[in-house]
């Protein structure tokens, strides 16, 4: 994101000039509706497809991974609302919508694989509260996390889930069809088709560029034999969502890892409030900080109780709101509704887990991927590529991919310290804020990261 610059503020180009409904505007319902559905188009993908890939790496079957899709959307529906319309202190009173975050896909898929899925809710749960603190406290701990980190941590991100990628392209992990030529070709086909939208076409097309490619690999996978719709059949039309469906379990190192990934993702949402309140054309107010980053972790803790990962604001909400000129929040609300109706539907969550592996994968090649390229943009745009910076990324990347890539070589650890040390989020994240503190800055590069840091909250 830019940041306004307010030498500009009375010309025809500030973002107050381009702005069709500010953020207490209530557009007609004609017009509302379809301004919602278009949120809802633009992060649903993401928010559903993440629990999915979550879910299938752990190993839960059909009926449960549709479970906690279901949780996913409603949890995302309320939490976005309340970001629109704050309950207390929790909300940010600003247009953001909220899904499953991505920070979290690979600290829980090494959680659930380890100790298995209520020690995955109960982290989540007890966990929460770190960025709820960061809500309070976010003054005195925004220094720590500089473009810099926030950089590395964020290509770490992307980089550690492209193996999860790679595996659903081919079929998916222990496929007996693992690699075949329909499994990659339907897998490059939603990836030719999301990459081909989102850079030939502009508007709505390339908004929903991911979600074409989806339903046309729906479409190609049927007569591949690829697509079971056998769970929609036997899904029901409503369900009342039940807390704690799979117990909790609350493992120390599980804890840990998710709290790490709670202050990554409270960068994340500080920079998305930053881009939404930029495209009314002023900085972000305090108490919408705090209430963004409270929200953000009460409703996380909502989640983990039932039966659903973290949220976060997705930032392609924050894109779209600059584009349309829609800043909204009952805009936004409208679309956090229509997220908690599809909650209380199984059908819907059915046929959206019924997604083959092929498609899921090509998919995620692409979110994953651009997840990474997000982190590059950080980096090159906030910090300045001293020889000192330069060390912190290569030995914060190449720590934390070795260990991702060959876990084996903290074999003789205890379990728990190698869940820690073996994520390759930990294990970069953690040296990257060392040696940023430990190394000493030169003038240039410290300024460049303070003026980033108090325009952008290091996030795009």
């Amino acid at each position: 994101m830019t940041t306004a610059d307010s030498s500009v503020g009375a010309s025809s180009s500030s973002p107050t000039d381009i702005v069709e409904y500010d953020i207490e505007d209530k557009p007609p319902a004609s017009e509302a509706v379809p301004l919602g559905i278009q949120h809802l188009l633009a992060m649903f993908l993401s928010t559903a497809a993440l629990p999915i890939v979550i879910a299938r790496a752990i190993g839960l079957g059909a009926a449960d991974t549709t479970f906690i899709l279901q949780m996913a959307l409603l949890v995302a529906g309320v939490a976005t609302i309340v970001q629109a319309y704050p309950i207390g202190p929790m909300g940010a009173r600003l247009p953001i919508v909220m899904g499953t975050s991505a920070i979290f896909v690979a600290p829980l898929i090494d959680v659930g694989s380890q100790f298995g899925l209520a020690a995955i809710f109960g982290a989540v749960i007890v966990a929460a509260p770190v960025e709820v603190l960061i809500g309070y406290f976010i003054d005195d701990v925004r220094g720590l996390f500089p473009p810099l980190v926030t950089g590395i941590v964020v290509m770490l991100v992307g980089l550690t889930l492209i193996p999860v990628a790679m595996d659903y392209s081919a079929g998916g992990p222990g496929a007996a069809t693992y690699g075949n030529l329909e499994n990659i070709g339907l897998a490059a086909l939603v990836f030719l088709i999301a990459i081909g939208l989102n850079q030939f076409f502009d508007g709505f097309l390339k908004m929903v560029s991911v979600l074409i490619a989806v339903v046309v690999g729906y479409l190609a996978a049927i007569p591949l034999g690829l697509l079971d719709l056998s769970g929609v059949a036997s899904a029901g039309w409503i369900s009342i969502p039940m807390p704690l469906s799979y117990g909790v379990a609350f493992e120390p190192s599980a804890i840990l890892v998710v709290a790490f990934a709670y202050i990554i993702t409270a960068i994340e949402t500080i920079g998305d409030v930053s881009g939404t309140t930029e495209s009314v054309g002023r900085d972000p107010e305090g108490r919408e900080l705090k209430g963004g980053l409270v929200a953000d972790g009460v409703m996380s803790a909502v989640a983990g109780v039932f039966n659903a990962f973290p949220n976060t604001s997705f930032s392609q909400n924050v894109g779209l709101i600059s584009f349309t000129g829609v800043a909204s929040r009952y805009v936004v609300a409208l679309c956090g509704g229509m997220l908690v109706v599809l909650g209380f539907v199984p059908k819907v969550a059915a046929l959206i887990a019924a997604m083959p592996n092929p498609v899921l994968g090509g998919a995620a090649i692409v979110l994953f991927g651009m997840i990474f390229s997000v982190g590059i943009r950080i980096v090159t745009r906030g910090v300045v590529l001293s020889q000192r910076n330069l060390t912190i990324i290569a030995t914060s990347i190449t720590l934390g991919l070795g260990v991702e890539m060959r876990p084996d070589v903290l074999s003789s650890l205890p379990s728990e310290v190698q869940l820690l040390a073996g994520s390759g989020l930990i294990a970069g994240g953690v040296t990257a804020v060392v040696l940023n503190v430990v190394l000493p800055a030169d003038d240039a590069v410290e300024t460049s990261d303070a003026t980033v840091a108090s325009t952008d909250g290091g996030q795009e």
